[in-house]
């Protein structure tokens, strides 16, 4: 069951389990949020072995203005926000839920705009998980990449080489192929594009040791994965004691698709690591600790930072929560 609203021009879907008493996710995708209101955590909130986590949680899917399934065409001419501007809306659906805190969920874009809200409302975030991120402003020599890559390439292309690898692109595996139809016969391109020449303008985060997240941490990226450098980057600015950084062999640019399983363990090591679910069994990953694993596993930040939250998760007459979810979809 899904319940849909409209505030500060971003749409709020409400999935099923959005009970009373129970923390929020906010997931935020990127363009690639498999169009048509389905996000590119789909298959990973889906998966089998991450129910024991979503039941404990309210998930809650946001959209970027004008990405919703069903949105009305932009006119010419029309001034679509900036990420920083997309960014200042997220306080109003954590008002409209009645959330004090929530952990944040993103991939590329979204996990950019998530990151300049944890910044500017750092009281509000009690972790961030952060997918194929970029925290930098496009240098010259990605600005005169772009320039010539509108002369040459279509909007269906520059997008899919923004998510996956040349490798993935030259595999064209049935994950490639559905993406790009899908991107190619999305409804909405024109807002797309908008949203997509948005992130592109985005600006510099300035995260440094000294200027940096206040809560919890996990980076996550595909082995060979488009933003792989910037993700590697990002983990050397931010502070070691509260970030975990895992890096996905054989997972490409979109991990959360093609390997929810490992994912899946590293986020509930994750949580745990923030003091919720501590009953909880690991199963495959926490088995295979001594073992050769595909992924280049760095969780040693999460697990000995493992600490009890103070309740300040309920808002209004909420009562004591284990968390909340909101997952915004860009």
């Amino acid at each position: 069951m899904k319940r849909s609203e409209r505030r500060a021009d971003l749409i709020l879907t409400t999935r099923e389990k959005s009970r009373v008493g129970r923390k929020t996710f906010i997931e935020r995708a990127n363009t690639s949020r498999e169009t048509r209101s389905k996000s590119c955590f789909s298959t990973l909130f889906k998966f089998e072995e991450m129910q024991e986590i979503v039941k404990n949680f309210t998930v809650v899917h946001v959209d970027a203005p004008g990405q919703e399934e069903g949105a009305a065409i932009y006119p010419a001419g029309y001034q679509y926000a900036t990420m920083d501007q997309i960014s200042e809306m997220l306080p109003a659906v954590l008002q409209f839920f009645n959330f004090r805190t929530i952990i944040g969920v993103g991939v590329g874009a979204g996990a950019y705009i998530l990151s300049r809200f944890t910044l500017s409302n750092p009281e509000a975030v009690e972790g961030l998980v952060l997918v194929n991120v970029d925290t930098n402003a496009r240098g010259w020599m990605d600005w005169a990449a772009h320039k010539l890559s509108n002369l040459t390439s279509s909007l269906t292309d520059q997008i899919m080489t923004h998510l996956f690898s040349q490798e993935e692109l030259s595999g064209n595996t049935e994950l490639i192929q559905t993406h790009r139809e899908r991107l190619a016969k999305a409804p909405n391109a024109i807002n797309m594009e908008l949203f997509w020449k948005s992130y592109l303008g985005r600006r510099d985060l300035s995260i440094e040791r000294n200027n940096t997240f206040k809560c919890p941490v996990m980076l996550v990226v595909g082995d060979q994965a488009p933003y792989e450098d910037a993700a590697v980057e990002c983990n050397s600015k931010l502070d070691p004691t509260t970030t975990s950084f895992l890096k996905m062999a054989d997972a490409g640019g979109m991990p959360q698709l093609t390997q929810p399983s490992k994912l899946t363990e590293a986020f509930k090591y994750f949580i745990q690591g923030m003091g919720y679910m501590a009953s909880s069994c690991m199963t495959r990953l926490s088995r295979s600790r001594t073992t050769s694993l595909s992924s280049s596993y760095s969780m040693e930040g999460s697990r000995s930072r493992s600490r009890t939250l103070s309740q300040g998760s309920q808002g209004g007459q909420l009562p004591p929560s284990p968390s909340q979810t909101m997952e915004v979809s860009c």
